[in-house]
């Protein structure tokens, strides 16, 4: 399949962690944030708003996971991404399976990110599949600033987190001993990640977890065919939903994504 958005203006980089070599896309200067990919991969929306977060005065590096890179999401590549993500050894999609083992990987990447970019820590910012992630890779020393957007693991229990017993004793306690906050957004009538899934995460994090909740309504009606087909219900509040219009609510979601990790990693508030 032939990209849709070339990712011209990015660094295109094989970065090897523990023997696995992975794509990532990198631009910008200042402060390193991570952000990972929503299903079917990185679309020209997920690229629009690394590219905000760049021009925010970040260094945006965008790991290739899954899916074609630059793809408009169709219904088809959606499809056979999920597909092949049910049975990847690095994901774990169902209650009760714990962590992504990707998750380590992903840790090491922030490690390479803050030695290159330098500062007080690194941002990390998950979507969707990947949305817990940015919670799971703050056992990462680097990584102090983490954005969970529309978290949708495990798919078979709503009110669940992707996120091993262990893991999220370790990460309760980090987040108290470090003063960490956690940002997080959904759409009020998003199916696949609902009220239950945010109050999971205040029951682990308490009043450390801000989740945010944008009414349906605000969601972009027009979304790519695989959001409109496929996910069927408003979910992707910065990417796939967002309407880019002045004082819209998404595009005030995106200001105050970029505002907390203005914040967290020490530069002048937006």
């Amino acid at each position: 399949m032939e990209p849709h958005d070339t990712l011209q203006d990015f660094t295109r980089r094989g970065i090897t962690i523990d023997a696995v070599t992975k794509i990532v896309h990198v631009s910008g200067s200042g402060p390193a944030v991570v952000l990972m990919p929503e299903l079917p991969g990185i679309s020209p929306d997920v690229a629009r708003f690394a590219r905000w977060i760049r021009e925010a005065g970040f260094t945006v590096y965008m790991p290739s996971l899954f899916g074609v890179d630059g793809a408009y999401p169709t219904v088809e590549l959606g499809k056979q991404v999920y597909d092949r993500i049910c049975v990847s050894a690095e994901f774990r999609v169902l209650a009760g399976a714990g962590t992504s083992p990707v998750v380590s990987w992903l840790r090491g990447l922030a490690r390479i990110a803050h030695r290159e970019c330098g500062g007080p820590g690194v941002g990390a910012i998950g979507l969707c599949l990947t949305g817990n992630f940015a919670l799971t890779m703050t056992l990462e020393p680097s990584v102090i600033a983490s954005v969970v957007n529309h978290p949708s693991l495990p798919f078979d229990d709503p009110g669940a987190l992707e996120i091993s017993s262990e893991d999220a004793t370790a990460i309760a306690s980090r987040f108290e001993r470090d003063d960490l906050r956690a940002l997080g957004y959904r759409f009020e009538g998003d199916k696949w990640c609902g009220a239950a899934r945010f109050a999971a995460y205040r029951d682990l994090l308490g009043d450390r977890f801000d989740g945010r909740v944008l009414g349906s309504e605000h969601a972009n009606p027009s979304p790519p065919p695989f959001f409109a087909q496929v996910v069927q219900t408003p979910h992707s509040v910065v990417t796939a939903h967002l309407v880019d219009t002045t004082g819209h609510p998404t595009l005030a979601a995106r200001d105050e994504i970029l505002a907390f990790l203005a914040t967290r990693l020490a530069q002048t508030s937006l």
